[in-house]
C-alpha cells in the first residue's frame, strides 16, 4: 500500500471523538501547570507539554483557549510545570476539575518566581512566558525555563496517561 492509498482529502472531516481516540495512543507525562496572582494559586492539569529547544532553554504546553485558568497565568507572565509521579493521579484529578478547590489537600510552595510548586512531584520546572501562539481551538504557549529542581527522585517515576487510563513505566506490559 503507498502513501497515496492512504492519503484523505484535504476536505475530510474527522470526527473529534475518533481523532481523541487516535491520540489517545500517544503516551504522554501528565504535568500540572500552575502560577499565582494576587495570593491566589492557580493550576490546571496538562499533559500536552513537551520540550522545545536546549538553548535557549524552552519548553511549551497546549492550553484551551477557552480556559478560566490560563488568562491568569498569561497575567501572571510565568508559571511553573510541575511533572507529576506515578503516585500523583488523585493530584490530576483534582486540578482537572473545575469549579471546585483544586488546591485543597495539596502540599505546595513557591518557586523563586512565585510559582506554586506541588510536593512530591517528580520534578518541576520554573518559566517565563515566552511566546504563545493561537492554534485552532487551543493555545500554544512557550516557557523559558529559569530554574529547576535537581532533587533527582531515584524511587518514583513518572505519571503516564494512555487510551484513557493512568500507569506507570512499571505497569506499561498493563496499558
Amino acid at each position: 500500500m503507498s502513501l497515496s492509498d492512504t492519503d484523505t482529502k484535504a476536505d475530510t472531516i474527522i470526527d473529534p471523538t475518533s481523532f481523541r481516540e487516535a491520540l489517545g495512543h500517544f503516551a504522554s507525562g501528565i504535568t500540572i501547570i500552575t502560577t499565582q496572582v494576587d495570593d491566589e494559586p492557580i493550576g490546571f492539569t496538562c499533559q500536552s507539554f513537551y520540550s522545545v529547544s536546549m538553548n535557549p532553554p524552552l519548553v511549551s504546553f497546549s492550553v484551551k483557549a477557552s480556559s478560566f485558568s490560563y488568562p491568569k497565568i498569561r497575567q501572571a507572565e510565568r508559571f511553573a510545570v510541575n511533572i507529576l509521579s506515578s503516585e500523583q493521579s488523585h493530584v490530576s484529578n483534582q486540578f482537572a476539575m473545575r469549579g471546585a478547590d483544586k488546591w485543597q489537600g495539596i502540599d505546595w510552595q513557591l518557586s523563586l518566581l512565585g510559582n506554586p510548586v506541588i510536593n512530591d512531584s517528580l520534578h518541576w520546572l520554573d518559566c517565563k512566558i515566552h511566546a504563545e501562539h493561537p492554534a485552532g481551538d487551543h493555545l500554544i504557549v512557550i516557557g523559558e525555563v529559569k530554574g529547576l529542581n535537581l532533587d533527582v527522585a531515584a524511587t518514583s517515576r513518572p505519571l503516564l496517561y494512555f487510551k484513557g487510563k493512568y500507569g506507570d513505566l512499571a505497569g506499561a506490559a498493563e496499558f
